[in-house]
């Protein structure tokens, strides 16, 4: 491992965010086109791209120096594209289909299920809870995370908008995402 990826873990592993954003822009373009070729699609390599790289910054103090660091994140790619063809394949059948038995087929009755005034309070009480945890978000993951989880936008189309680097965005919808879950965590035991 060079002493120059050494140096941006340590600095990563204290905390400093410039770190995590330059090992980011180092390395996100290889793992992009890694995922990319076996997903095939862009948009799902984007969001794989994205995972891999919070899966090694939660990993990071695991990281073995003995080894290569770009290794090491290929590894994690690569597994995260293993559980993605995994979830994409589940068996699964549709309830309306008659379910064929040695005699025939038996035809499945599910009871209705209607949506009752305490499903939508809760449903409304859980949106409360997401919106108060974003909105106490510093503004900067805040941005971030709203223009990417409300408005739908890309990485790219963030960048482009708050004119900053892609990989400063990646950085912020991580970190978002990580205080958001802490924060909602917090509420849930305070429940």
């Amino acid at each position: 491992m060079t002493s120059d990826i050494s140096q941006l873990i340590d600095q990563a592993l204290a905390g400093e965010q410039k770190a995590y954003t330059d090992i980011v822009d180092r390395f996100r373009d290889q793992i992009y086109h890694f995922i990319y070729r076996m997903v095939k699609d862009k948009a799902q390599a984007e969001d794989l791209t994205q995972e891999t790289f919070i899966k090694a910054f939660r990993a990071l103090a695991s990281f073995n120096s003995d080894y290569a660091f770009s290794t090491w994140l290929y590894k994690i790619a690569a597994n995260n594209c293993i559980d993605y063809f995994r979830k994409k394949k589940l068996a699964t059948s549709s309830l309306n289909m008659p379910v064929k038995v040695k005699d025939g087929e038996l035809q499945r009755d599910f009871p209705v299920e209607e949506c009752g005034p305490e499903t939508e309070l809760i449903s409304k009480e859980q949106t409360s809870h997401i919106r108060i945890a974003i909105d106490a978000l510093p503004e900067k993951y805040k941005q971030a995370i709203i223009l990417r989880h409300s408005q739908d936008k890309s990485y790219e189309e963030i960048a482009e908008q708050l004119e900053i680097p892609l990989g400063t965005v990646k950085v912020r919808i991580f970190r978002a995402r990580e205080m958001l879950k802490s924060r909602l965590k917090e509420q849930l035991r305070n429940r």
